[in-house]
């Protein structure tokens, strides 16, 4: 019969990662505990994105699910490393023991950065199945990041700088009130996960209400089917401030926000899937009434801006006159997606799907408080 051990993909590369047009290498690692018969083990390499949710229309016994989805395939290559693909009858066995099976694969280039966002995912995954006759096949997966370079030189709007302004009036029964006026800048809209995003706000409060203010970090993403799109909104951090009282305004400068470890804006080469960044002032009126939010687009790459660099070495030689004058750019690191973890097991490989069954994205990320 053959009892298996263990089934898994390891990659060279431990942290996983990938840019466009790289190459991906590592084994299959077979482990029997007995000999065991089959027709052949295959890799499948597979880059893809989907966008899949479900809507509930009509009502009464007229209620129905809609589904709505789309899908784009960006390579599919299967590779057959032992058995039946590589010549010879359809029956095979391999003895017990560990066994390895070397593979190596070129990414295209231009490819989607990875993305997991709950109704939609652009996913890159190596796939391991052993054929076995006349039972259920056993399957593996490992999947990896790949990174599309979103380099913000590339991008005039990038080093510029955003204001919005906006208002509402707080209308109860027959009374109304007078205006909430909101406004937020920053000075450029270009940055790397790592760098701070410092924002100045002020706020009128000329309302019969207090009102509390805080700045959000958000992610709106757009999920595009084929009949259909949908718009998701995360918020990243937050930051509170003070309660402004009725006919008072107020100021607010010098605090920020750290860019965590986060995908690169639009999601460049992904048709279905786009990815946006606020930076928003939101003003939350006592008693019923909608928040008013004042957003401003900022965009989030792989590559800094020069000017920022540059800022960042004066910014250091200023702190550490001992410092050469030519201070080196920090290289990346790559860490986590903030948002954490996506179950993939059963949607790539089935139940009892063996390998890494749970997988976290990883993104680039500045230490802008050291050198290399």
């Amino acid at each position: 019969m053959g009892k298996l051990r263990c089934f898994q993909i390891d990659l060279d590369n431990p942290q996983a990662l990938y840019w466009s047009g790289q190459t991906v290498s590592g084994r299959a690692l077979v482990d029997l505990e007995s000999e065991m018969k089959m027709r052949e083990i295959r890799l499948e390499f597979l880059g893809k994105s989907r966008v899949h949710w479900t809507e509930q229309h009509g009502s009464g016994k007229h209620r129905h699910t809609r589904h709505y989805s789309a899908n784009e395939l960006y390579f599919n290559n299967v590779v057959t490393v032992f058995g039946k693909g590589l010549g010879g009858g359809d029956e095979h066995t391999l003895p017990p023991g560990q066994h390895h099976f070397p593979f190596s694969f070129m990414l295209p280039p231009n490819l989607p950065s990875s993305f997991e966002g709950g109704i939609g995912h652009v996913r890159y995954v190596v796939k391991g199945t052993i054929d076995r006759p006349w039972r259920f096949d056993d399957n593996c997966v490992r999947a990896f990041t790949v990174l599309n370079a979103l380099d913000l030189n590339q991008l005039p709007e990038a080093n510029h700088g955003a204001e919005a302004t906006d208002n509402k009036t707080i209308c109860c029964l027959c009374c109304k009130s007078g205006p909430i006026t909101g406004t937020i800048k920053i000075n450029r809209i270009g940055y790397v996960p790592g760098e701070s995003v410092y924002f100045e706000a002020s706020v009128q409060n000329l309302s019969s209400r207090e009102c509390g203010i805080s700045a959000e970090l958000e992610m709106a993403t757009i999920f595009h089917a084929t009949t259909k799109s949908k718009s998701t909104h995360q918020r990243i951090n937050s930051i509170q401030h003070q309660t402004l009282m009725p006919g008072d305004s107020d100021v607010w400068g010098g605090d920020r926000f750290i860019i965590p470890p986060l995908p690169p804006s639009y999601l460049s080469g992904c048709n279905i899937i786009d990815v946006r960044y606020l930076v928003k002032l939101v003003v939350d009126p006592s008693g019923p009434a909608f928040d008013l939010n004042v957003p401003v687009e900022i965009i989030i790459g792989t590559i800094p801006l020069t000017s920022a660099v540059q800022q960042y070495q004066q910014t250091l030689s200023a702190v550490r006159p001992s410092a050469p004058p030519e201070v080196a750019m920090p290289s990346p690191s790559y860490n986590e997606f903030i948002l954490g973890s996506t179950h993939i097991g059963n949607e790539e490989g089935g139940e009892h799907t063996q390998g890494q069954v749970d997988f976290t994205p990883t993104y680039t990320y500045y230490n802008w408080s050291r050198t290399t």
